[in-house]
């Protein structure tokens, strides 16, 4: 069994869609191999991964309550595609968004449903992800966390000659744990829709979110959004970007 994991967000690099395809494919057996779609450039090498394949999951950022642009140009050539070359695929779709519930969602998947519709594709069903922009910082904060805890395991080395600090263990225990409470319904829905996935089945849809209450969410949610726009400029971007004379 093959299964292509298309990572639709248009972001280079750290992007959520990249960190819960991973999730993914941890539940599902098989040949795997993942693609970035980013622009008309990646057509091609992606719909040839197709003719071989059983399964396609789409991984994508919720825009505007819907797909994004580039997605949907893509799903044009992808559906002309299948016809053409009779090609019968099972059709999953991870959705996520930076609001806390993921059924925000569901315009988006029922965009893909009607594709899979109009194409002869087998629409699978999908999750719908809410917190998306949240857990995917949790991701790198444990990235960060490895890296302190191999530091201060070399200090301690240094130090005292333990190889194993246990304030640093446990700190970093601490973190694991609050990151897999995090992501638990995420996991469980992943897990469930990858065991599906395994069968060629419909799993439905179904949404998620992060563990989080929703005042703390819009609280944190807030102060991270105001931090970012400083540091891209995106409060004062108006103001403080060149301006391009203009003739009169």
């Amino acid at each position: 069994m093959k299964t292509v994991y298309i990572n639709c967000s248009p972001k280079k690099r750290f992007c959520a869609s990249s960190y819960f395809l991973f999730l993914q494919s941890l539940f599902v057996g098989g040949t795997k191999v993942t693609e970035k779609l980013r622009t008309p450039a990646d057509y091609t090498r992606i719909l040839d991964q197709f003719h071989d394949a059983q399964t396609v999951v789409f991984c994508v950022p919720l825009y505007v309550d819907g797909i994004p642009s580039h997605v949907l140009r893509f799903m044009e050539v992808m559906e002309g595609f299948c016809k053409a070359n009779e090609v019968h695929l099972h059709v999953y779709c991870i959705a996520n968004n930076g609001f806390i519930e993921g059924r925000q969602n569901e315009p988006l998947m029922q965009s893909f449903e009607h594709f899979c519709s109009r194409a002869g594709l087998t629409w699978g069903g999908g999750v719908g992800i809410g917190g998306g922009v949240m857990l995917n910082v949790t991701r790198i904060l444990f990235i960060v966390n490895i890296g302190l805890l191999l530091l201060n395991t070399v200090l301690s080395v240094i130090r005292t000659g333990v190889f194993f600090p246990k304030d640093a263990w446990v700190s970093f225990g601490e973190s694991t744990a609050l990151l897999v409470f995090f992501n638990l319904g995420v996991l469980f829905y992943l897990g469930r829709m990858g065991r599906f996935i395994r069968k060629s089945a419909v799993s439905g849809k179904k949404y998620t979110r992060i563990m989080v209450p929703s005042f703390l969410f819009i609280l944190f949610a807030d102060v991270f959004f105001i931090i970012i726009s400083l540091f891209e400029g995106g409060l004062f971007r108006g103001w403080l970007a060149k301006k391009q004379p203009t003739e009169q």
